[in-house]
């Protein structure tokens, strides 16, 4: 991966990171989730010349998207962060002890201010996998499959995988999502237990454990990628 490249697009000057996939077919380019440039897929043989030139090319399409793009929302009191798909705003105790308490409308954080956004981040994982792992053993009980290890990470390219030995991975920001997202994301992953690949009888396994693939589907095309944006 190549991390300190930058383009000049005319008017706008833009970080651009190159990743090689082993598995990429053609050149893939989308918004950098970790900051204000661009990522740029390279399949196997291709230079990275070719990488920056593509980006040179959509020039309009990435003025137009940063341009769209709501700024980032730091975990500070009073900024209003998602969490099973309602907005909660951050309030933070002031105590030393106390935890993180979640309520209908706000999150509150004790501890130290300047420690306020890793314990929010902290607690949210663990959310994350509070929710997670009982959906995991209950899809996995329905289609009589037994899962690995399940490990809560902070990924950006995929919300939830599947290895072949039967361990998987979620993102924590799945917990900002509706739960019927991250329903359907956990049955998507433990239907893999059974079929490794998208086949048809893999998405009929998935309609088996989950009654939101659609929505779901439809909502992370539509807002997944701003979860990027919280902390």
């Amino acid at each position: 991966m190549s991390a300190d490249l930058r383009v000049d697009l005319g008017n706008l000057e833009i970080p651009v990171r190159l990743c090689r996939n082993p598995r990429a077919r053609r050149l893939i380019l989308r918004l950098d989730p970790d900051g204000d440039g661009v990522v740029v897929t390279l399949p196997p043989g291709a230079p990275e010349h070719a990488g920056l030139e593509l980006a040179r090319k959509q020039a309009d399409w990435i003025r137009r998207r940063l341009g769209e793009r709501t700024p980032r929302i730091a975990f500070e009191p009073g900024a209003a962060v998602p969490i099973a798909g309602r907005p909660r705003i951050i309030s933070w105790t002031g105590q030393l002890r106390g935890g993180v308490t979640l309520s209908e409308d706000a999150v509150q954080v004790s501890g130290r201010r300047e420690h306020l956004a890793r314990r929010l981040t902290d607690w949210l994982r663990a959310e994350a996998r509070r929710r997670i792992l009982p959906l995991v053993a209950d899809k996995a009980a329905r289609i009589e499959r037994k899962p690995g290890r399940v490990s809560i990470r902070d990924t950006r390219s995929r919300w939830g995988s599947c290895a072949a030995g039967g361990n998987l991975s979620f993102c924590w920001r799945l917990v900002m999502a509706p739960p019927e997202v991250l329903d359907y994301v956990v049955a998507h992953e433990v239907a893999h237990l059974a079929h490794h690949d998208h086949s048809a009888r893999f998405w009929r396994q998935v309609e088996v454990i989950t009654e939101h693939s659609g929505t779901a589907k439809d909502w992370l095309r539509r807002h997944g990628p701003g979860l990027h944006r919280y902390g």
